[in-house]
């Protein structure tokens, strides 16, 4: 037995995972900082709703792009140079953001913001992937959760910065010490394991959707674009949407905390549903649920409904992300799963870019967030009709293929 071996599953595997999940909530401070900097961004640079939502659609767009560069040279080289890159990404942006002289500048800067702030994402879910065999799933899931930790820990303090330094030190402050603790704990990555390698591609169950390999991503794309585009809408506009309703955003702060907190318990017990149903129902379900939550929001504006719709949406949606995971692992080849997963990853994050500039440009027109709401749940259907089309193609298994995979997921 390889050395490398010994350590799969290891205490010292379970130790670089607490410092992953360390590192994903202090580096994905950059998802959720302008959520609750943008009323006060936008009446400093008395900027209207939708313009003041770009620079969050450009961080995003930093991320999602970002992760294929750093993910790569991780690959290559480790994840501590890609952690190294994406502390100095951050700790530049958010310096950058601080001293910006116009929207137009702090709205760059917050891309670079979103790219320094990938590589506690997707490169660091694909590093703790080959320190873990017989809990490689759950090791995985727990990774990922720091980027709703983060969501749940971060808006609360950002916004007591803000109201008593303002949002240009707060950024500046930020980026200081997002670097200074990203840093030393990206050195203490620096060991590295073999990537194992993959047998012989996997070939599909046969369950599987009726469709080729190509249209089957074609449309986990359109899923994946469509749910998040849906989603971004009560996690960017939140805090927006009780100041004008005269709650305050550290109102709104609260609730984006709350519902990114119970995020994490979504995302841990969908991993646990999937397991028994498959990934494609699981995501069916969460969707769904996803899709209520934001007809509750379109119905109700009172202080303690919003407290309990963003509850309820943070347990509903927390999952949906992962799941196209377990479904790329369900019905896609193993060796082809890093690059699949990539683009689908990639889509999810392009939508949550899409529609939180979406519902600042849909309240501009319509005056309110109601109608944002109702746009955000005619993109979630649009989810659920991909999900239901997929389950109602899949193949008849036989007695021995029914239930998925246990190596495919």
């Amino acid at each position: 037995m390889s050395a490398d071996a010994d350590l799969r599953d290891s205490p010292a595997a379970r130790r670089r995972l607490a410092l992953a999940v360390l590192i994903g909530t202090i580096g994905s401070v950059g998802m959720w900082s302008f959520v609750v900097a943008l009323p006060a961004v936008q009446a400093d640079f008395g900027a209207s709703r939708g313009a003041a939502s770009l620079p969050y659609a450009l961080a995003m767009a930093g991320f999602a792009f970002g992760g294929v560069p750093l993910g790569r040279l991780a690959d290559r080289a480790g994840i501590t140079p890609a952690l190294l890159i994406g502390a100095a990404a951050l700790g530049l942006g958010y310096v950058a953001a601080g001293f910006a002289p116009s929207l137009a500048v702090f709205a760059a800067a917050q891309a670079l913001v979103g790219f320094g702030a990938s590589a506690g994402f997707a490169p660091l879910m694909a590093d703790l992937s080959h320190w873990f065999v017989k809990r490689r799933g759950l090791a995985v899931a727990v990774a990922s959760s720091g980027n709703y930790l983060a969501g749940a820990i971060w808006p609360p303090l950002l916004q007591a910065s803000i109201d008593a330094y303002g949002w240009r030190a707060t950024h500046v402050g930020t980026g200081l010490i997002a670097l200074a603790c990203l840093a030393p704990l990206a050195l203490m990555m620096r060991r590295r394991l073999a990537a194992r390698a993959d047998a012989a591609a996997v070939p599909r169950p046969a369950d599987a959707p009726a469709f080729s390999q190509r249209a089957l991503l074609a449309l986990l794309v359109l899923a994946g674009f469509s749910c998040c585009v849906a989603m971004s809408m009560p996690q960017v506009h939140i805090v927006a949407y009780c100041a004008d309703l005269g709650y305050g955003p550290a109102r709104g702060a609260q609730m984006l905390s709350l519902m990114l907190a119970l995020g994490v318990v979504s995302r841990l017990a969908c991993g646990l549903v999937a397991d028994r149903i498959g990934g494609l129902r699981t995501l069916l379900i969460g969707s769904t649920l996803q899709g209520l939550a934001l007809f509750l929001y379109a119905l109700f504006d009172g202080l303690a409904s919003l407290y309990v719709i963003s509850a309820l949406f943070g347990l509903f949606q927390g999952g949906i992300v992962p799941m196209y995971g377990v479904i790329v692992r369900e019905y896609f080849p193993a060796a082809q799963a890093g690059g699949t997963l990539g683009i689908v990853v990639m889509s999810t994050l392009v939508g949550m870019a899409a529609g939180g500039w979406m519902s600042g440009a849909v309240y501009d027109l319509a005056g309110s967030y109601q109608l944002a709401f109702l746009n955000g749940l005619a993109w979630n259907l649009v989810n659920v009709a991909v999900c239901a089309l997929l389950i109602w193609r899949r193949r008849r298994p036989g007695p021995a293929a029914s239930g998925p995979s246990p190596a495919a997921a």
